[in-house]
């Protein structure tokens, strides 16, 4: 799976009260009115803030909690059945959706840090814990995505490597961005000599 097929970003989950289907007030495709903006004001999740989401197998959203829409500053009825990228940040690469769908879509759990959008343009930290969801046949039915408040050392750390991430995607062009900056990725592991989870829990 390459960056042109990736369902709309990784696919993370809400309770947006369990509805599958879109209601009125949400975007098709993920594509709100007014876009956000990005700007530089930084929201912090408090100590005890806990963001939880659910989306189907396609990265539309079907909950989301009290915190997540606080946080991401759209309404409930403006996230049912969007694609869960409303929130994503530029400052994110895509590389690092990559590697986090390819692992969920294969019913890997993983953890990372991500940088989200906010609809006033502000970005929020998170340290993500995603899931696969399944019915009682086995089959993944969607992805279910705790968050809490990361460290700001950690994000330090990590903000580093996403920055020369998306250089590398910059420098690759679209067709390739995705394979060129988790080759980067990968290339730190395997100079630390650890895997991925132990490289994001360690820092």
């Amino acid at each position: 799976m390459n960056c042109n097929t990736l369902p709309q970003e990784m696919a993370y989950h809400s309770r947006v009260r369990g509805s599958t289907t879109a209601p009125a007030g949400a975007i098709d495709g993920g594509a709100m009115k007014g876009k956000a903006v990005p700007n530089s004001r930084e929201k912090r999740m408090r100590e005890n803030d806990f963001i939880v989401s659910k989306t189907d197998t396609k990265g539309r959203i079907t909950y989301g909690n009290e915190i997540f829409i606080e946080f991401s500053g759209y309404s409930e009825e403006e996230l049912l059945g969007t694609q869960h990228n409303v929130i994503r940040h530029p400052d994110m690469p895509r590389g690092v959706f990559k590697f986090l769908w390819d692992n969920i879509s294969r019913g890997n759990e993983v953890f990372a840090y991500v940088k989200n959008l906010a609809r006033d343009g502000s970005y929020y930290w998170v340290f993500a814990n995603v899931t696969p969801d399944y019915d009682s046949d086995g089959n993944i039915t969607g992805y279910f995505s705790v968050r809490r408040a990361p460290k700001a050392s950690s994000v330090a750390i990590i903000e580093s490597v996403y920055r020369e991430m998306l250089e590398i995607e910059k420098r690759a062009g679209p067709r390739d961005a995705c394979d060129e900056s988790l080759s980067y990725l990968i290339g730190i592991l395997k100079e630390k000599g650890v895997s991925y989870e132990e490289f994001i829990m360690a820092i």
